[in-house]
């Protein structure tokens, strides 16, 4: 995106409130939730009929039948039909990928808008059958006859072939969970139990905060009956967090991960809309901010790495592109996928020994002013279906940075596989 003809516009962003699973929004789905904010967008900036370059969104868990979800989805959503659109998936960081996907395609005078997005369910999840029972249904679909099929039907069969696959929760590589993964390095990281809760604590604060100045007005859309987030709890005090148990390690007496100060299932849906400084000046649109840049990072979780260490590699090498330090922003969000996370992160970056050793710098990163950080809560707080919480992001700092008049913001979010994808924020 960088040395490139057009700069890259964030226009605006629209989010439903995100809600715990199996409420709301049960029998929604990827599709309906992904309608609803496509269309929430078309309303908004004036789409009907509109045919942009490019629709990307994505679904970390979705049903077979939706592999084309992004163009089912354009369909329904009062773009002009001839709008193509592309379905992804790079789990938490799906949105902010799509983000990058739209831009490259701006920047490189492909095409001149596009909308990036995505929409995750934890409550209609793709149950499958056993594998047996699947090649038993397939033998009897290719059996010729009645006889035939009855037969193959009944040779051998068990009850327990009628046990069904859920989606796996654990890395295929370790058999552990992320929660799993996090308290390993809320352990390497020395990052307390009290220090995950206040930041849990803050969360909740923050984003009640931000409901009441009216900044989630028209950003959030009202849907189901909902107008703000479902785990939000203004309520919440350190003591209510302290009485929690450990979610994760439970056995050793050292788990410090807890329900509340991780992020719980949600259902949810987000998306923004980007363009070109012409194409949006043509159909009189203001644009909030410009996606200056974005990397992504992996680690190597297998051989000892953290598992949601990636973002502290791709900072630092998006910075140096752009002779950035880390104190160099007005905003910085940290996506919440546990609290410990993030406060691995930024432990990790005024490390002088990580920094040196892992990072290949000869200072370390450094600190950031905590009250720049997350400034309107997070997914701690909003809820974390995973492939809207890019979107909702960068819908979020692109307002932040509208309202200042000026500045920059960072975003960082991790992925499960041990990677990280971020990306800067700017308006000039």
């Amino acid at each position: 995106m960088e040395n490139t003809q057009q700069r890259v516009g964030v226009i605006g962003g629209v989010r439903i409130p995100f809600c715990r699973n199996n409420t709301a929004y049960v029998d929604v789905g990827n599709f309906g939730m992904s309608v609803k904010v496509l269309g929430a967008l078309v309303e908004r900036f004036g789409l009907h009929g509109v045919e942009l370059g490019e629709v990307a969104m994505g679904a970390v868990i979705k049903h077979s039948s939706d592999w084309n979800l992004a163009r089912e989805a354009v369909l329904s959503s009062g773009l002009a039909p001839t709008t193509p659109g592309i379905t992804t998936a790079r789990a938490c960081g799906t949105s902010l990928d799509n983000a990058i996907i739209i831009a490259n395609k701006i920047a490189a005078g492909q095409i001149e808008a596009g909308i990036a997005g995505g929409s995750d369910t934890t409550s209609d999840v793709p149950i499958v059958f056993s594998q047996r029972l699947r090649k038993r249904l397939l033998a009897v679909n290719r059996a010729k006859t009645p006889l035939d099929k009855l037969k193959t039907a009944v040779r051998g069969f068990s009850l327990s072939e009628l046990k069904p696959s859920f989606p796996g929760v654990a890395e295929p590589r370790t058999g552990m969970s992320m929660g799993d993964h996090c308290e390993k390095m809320a352990k390497e990281w020395h990052v307390s139990r009290q220090d995950q809760d206040q930041l849990a604590l803050e969360s909740h604060r923050k984003l009640a905060a931000a409901y009441e100045s009216g900044f989630f007005e028209d950003l959030v859309i009202p849907f189901r009956g909902l107008k703000r987030d479902g785990f939000l709890r203004p309520d919440s005090s350190l003591e209510k967090l302290a009485a929690l148990k450990p979610a994760f390690d439970k056995t050793s007496g050292m788990g410090t991960l807890t329900a509340g100060n991780s992020t719980g299932l949600s259902d949810g849906a987000a998306a923004v809309l980007l363009g070109s400084e012409a194409w949006a000046a043509q159909r009189g649109l203001k644009i909030q901010a410009y996606l200056r840049d974005a990397e992504v990072a992996a680690v190597d979780f297998v051989h000892g790495e953290g598992l949601l260490m990636a973002p502290t590699v791709a900072v630092p090498r998006m910075l140096a592109r752009h002779g950035l330090t880390l104190q160099d922003f007005d905003f910085y969000e940290i996506h919440e996928a546990f609290a410990a996370q993030v406060l691995c992160t930024l432990r990790a970056w005024e490390s002088a020994d990580y920094c040196k050793h892992r990072l290949g710098l000869e200072q370390p990163l450094g600190s950031i002013d905590p009250a720049k950080l997350n400034v309107h809560g997070s997914s701690l707080a909003v809820g974390h279906p995973f492939a809207a919480t890019g979107a909702r992001i960068i819908a979020t700092l692109a307002r932040l940075l509208e309202q200042k008049g000026s500045g920059r913001g960072l975003i960082s979010i991790c992925t499960a596989g041990g990677m990280g994808v971020t990306a800067i924020l700017e308006r000039p």
